[in-house]
């Protein structure tokens, strides 16, 4: 069975009118047509006893066709409504949309209530996004080795951008000598905005890379990721320009002995819960557990950030196939950020990693 015709099945089974589909990695996973359309409607409708179809801009329907999709597909253009013309599509199948099955997490409340205007007293009242999430949960061995080649371009990414690292030069430009290196490759997409902060600018997470210049005798934090046909890396290293003090150094050997402890205890039957209880108590143990402020790691596929997350509370059992980070970090307000991360898949009896950069301390500059 088709993971197709598994939400097909879905439907019929949760006694939906359809299912309206949304989110455009959604679309990308079950019909191999990815694309983001921005401000436009892009939708996946399926029926739970009739062939789907999918409503795009017009400036996507020959894009879509050539993917090989071998259902309908409606194209509308900017002055139209789309609205009135994916109701018509259903109208057309003679469906009385009754019951109507959503990613609830991912639908605008505006664009919910412009599609329940088009019919009498719709429900949304059917939430699909866990299925679709566990649908996606477990990575095929062709999805595994798209991962691998997109964590072998993270590698070669880390490569060019430590080399770009010297004393007056700025973070910004070390993201553009990177990714200036991948695109001369063929790489042309990040999975997310490259993130390169120098010292204490590391000690934010979620810091975006600006205009800071790199000095001697500092750590330099590299987050980044890139895409191989739809598919995700996403790895961090911190490295030394110069000689960091005593306290970063143990800083980061606290940080990289979680990190290396909690990747080597992963196997099948474990929870995700456990994974971040390692990480988390080695590094609590050492005296820094206020500055680790953010869950051990995410799940990644196609998205940079999917189902699960390595987190306290969650019990779900890992199996082979999924596919997740394990990054803890300390990040200490005005002194340093260090985080440590590759992304794995689970093995039959273990796991393997998709990046192979050194985790060892490097010095660079």
């Amino acid at each position: 069975m088709t993971k197709l015709e598994q939400i097909q099945q879905w439907t019929a089974e949760h006694h939906a009118s359809f299912t309206y589909l949304s989110n455009p990695k959604t679309i990308q996973y079950l019909t191999g047509f990815g694309s983001d359309p921005i401000e436009r409607v892009l939708a996946l409708v399926i029926f739970p006893d009739q062939d789907p179809f999918i409503f795009a801009p017009a400036l996507e329907v020959e894009v879509i066709k050539q993917t090989g999709w071998a259902f309908p597909v409606i194209g509308y253009l900017d002055h139209e409504d789309p609205w009135a013309m994916i109701a018509d599509q259903i109208k057309a199948r003679h469906v009385t949309p009754d019951h109507i099955a959503l990613e609830k997490g991912q639908l605008q409340v505006a664009r919910m209530e412009a599609l329940a205007a088009q019919f009498t007293n719709p429900q949304f009242d059917l939430d699909i996004t866990s299925f679709i999430d566990h649908t996606r949960l477990i990575k095929s061995a062709d999805e595994i080795k798209k991962l691998e080649i997109a964590g072998k371009w993270d590698d070669f990414a880390f490569e060019h951008g430590f080399a770009a690292v010297k004393a007056g030069k700025t973070e910004q430009s070390a993201v553009a000598e990177l990714q200036y290196a991948l695109m001369k490759e063929g790489i042309m997409e990040m999975s997310f905005g490259s993130l390169v902060q120098a010292g204490a600018h590391a000690a934010e997470p979620h810091g975006a890379t600006n205009d800071t210049k790199f000095a001697n005798n500092e750590l330099v934090l590299f987050d980044l990721g890139t895409v191989y046909d739809g598919y995700i890396s996403d790895a961090s290293r911190t490295v030394a320009l110069g000689t960091p003090t005593a306290k970063e150094k143990e800083i980061y050997a606290v940080c990289l002995e979680a990190q290396v402890t909690a990747q080597a205890a992963v196997k099948p039957g474990m929870t995700a819960a456990d994974v971040d209880k390692i990480a988390r108590d080695i590094i609590a143990k050492a005296g820094y557990g206020e500055y680790f402020i953010h869950r051990t790691g995410h799940g990644m596929g196609m998205s940079d950030h999917e189902f699960p997350s390595i987190m306290a509370g969650n019990d779900l059992v890992l199996e082979p196939g999924m596919c997740f980070s394990i990054e803890p970090g300390i990040y200490i307000p005005g002194v340093a950020g260090v985080r440590i991360e590759d992304c794995i898949h689970v093995t039959a009896d273990g796991s393997l990693p998709f990046t192979h950069t050194s985790k060892e301390l490097t010095y660079v500059g």
